[in-house]
């Protein structure tokens, strides 16, 4: 495209997930008649991630079910979709991209979504035969190719990731072992209070939870992996291991470009820009401040690629707008069907409100003045917008009162 269109009429989109496919969707909904490029680096069409690791895994979704758009929507909208591209630099002093082959395309806003990889810890034996990694459609499809019945799976790190694929594991009839280097699962993500809960439920449905341990060695023979030796001495023999120990977000181009950057993420403002005023970024490398909780707050969840890019798009349109959703995520682990929204690093204490035991309950999670920072409905339904309601409004509530069943979800 350099050279045949101005610079001036192109919106370049970086990063071909779900929070790509929704920027580009949001241009055409804004009526912007420039040009779109979007540069996939996969050689899939966009699609969500979510289903990777429960419906797709559990054989309830093929990827058609979860592709964002079909290829004639791209075409129908002009859309300049390069799948399999991936773009390898970003120059904004003269507002183009690098491609792989020394071309470049030029810009008048760029959009960087390029997502997460996933962590790729340093285990002697990890580049063996039979270790897998989730992350994309090939990796899960890898992976759905060894989860047969009778067969069985190591599984490194408890967090959403490798919980996910034990859940579908174990329904496929697959013998599962986790190995976590914390005390329970989940517990910097939800604490100890409902970690505890996760780890009642997958032991009960038969996973093998090795907690407060490391692994030292994925064990091979021939070359391919046989299990896991962990810091204790002990062993796990496995068919396959899944490394899942969190994800790494790509923020590479982002460094590359000057683009100011912290702890991983790209600081971007409430209204999705970065520091260079013609390049915004959105969902996983995103660390934006937050209008409502007071902090800045980078999450790799698939509400924040929902939803951002229509944020983005507003401000690369030079409308206003600013990016004020809770942070929102959900899980489905065998009959355990949950809703989590808020943000609550320092939380206090937590509040149960409906039977724990039966896994049919809310968790409140509450600071020192007994304010609602964050809530998880678990196979309670239709009290979203009502937890909502209490995180934003920042009143106090009494912990009796928020417990009892037989009262409102209200502060007053």
């Amino acid at each position: 495209m350099s050279g045949s269109s101005s610079a001036a009429s192109t919106f370049v989109i970086v990063g071909g997930g779900l929070a790509g496919a929704k920027a580009a969707e949001a241009l055409r909904d804004n009526d912007f008649d420039g040009n779109v490029v979007l540069f996939v680096a996969e050689e899939h069409l966009p699609y969500e991630r979510p289903p990777l690791s429960k419906e797709y895994l559990a054989g309830k979704k093929v990827l058609a079910d979860f592709t964002v758009a079909d290829a004639a929507w791209y075409r129908d909208h002009h859309v300049d979709l390069r799948l399999g591209t991936e773009v390898t630099a970003v120059n904004p002093g003269d507002h183009t991209v690098t491609l792989p082959d020394d071309t470049t395309v030029s810009y008048h806003k760029l959009l960087l979504a390029t997502g997460s990889a996933s962590r790729r810890p340093p285990i002697p034996g990890a580049d063996a035969a039979g270790v897998h990694y989730l992350r994309t459609i090939d990796d899960a499809a890898a992976l759905d190719s060894v989860l047969t019945d009778g067969s069985s799976l190591a599984i490194v790190g408890a967090g959403w990731i490798g919980l996910e694929v034990a859940a579908s594991a174990r329904q496929r009839g697959v013998a599962v072992t986790v190995v976590e280097v914390a005390r329970l699962p989940l517990l910097a993500a939800l604490g100890a209070e409902v970690g505890e809960v996760f780890a009642r439920l997958h032991r009960e449905h038969g996973v093998d939870l090795r907690l407060e341990q490391t692994v030292e060695e994925i064990t091979t023979s021939g070359g391919a992996a046989t299990g896991l030796r962990l810091g204790d001495g002990s062993t796990v023999a496995a068919d396959a291991v899944l490394i899942a120990v969190g994800a790494a977000p790509n923020i590479g181009l982002a460094e590359q470009a000057g683009l100011a950057t912290a702890d991983g993420g790209v600081l971007v403002d409430a209204s999705l820009r970065s520091s260079d005023p013609d390049i915004y970024a959105v969902g996983d490398i995103a660390s934006a401040p937050h209008p409502l909780l007071d902090t800045r707050i980078r999450t790799e969840h698939w509400a924040n690629a929902l939803k951002q890019p229509a944020v983005a798009v507003a401000g690369m349109l030079g409308k206003p707008a600013e990016y004020a959703e809770l942070p929102y995520f959900f899980t489905d682990q065998y009959d355990l069907g949950m809703e989590y929204v808020g943000h609550a690093p320092d939380y206090q204490r937590v509040v149960f409100r409906g039977d724990v035991d039966k896994r049919e309950f809310v968790a409140f999670w509450l600071d020192a003045d007994n304010r609602v920072l964050a809530g998880m409905n678990v196979n309670v339904w239709d009290v979203l917008d009502d937890v909502k309601a209490l995180i934003r409004s920042r009143e106090p509530i009494d912990p009796e009162r928020l417990a009892d069943t037989g009262q409102p979800l209200t502060t007053g």
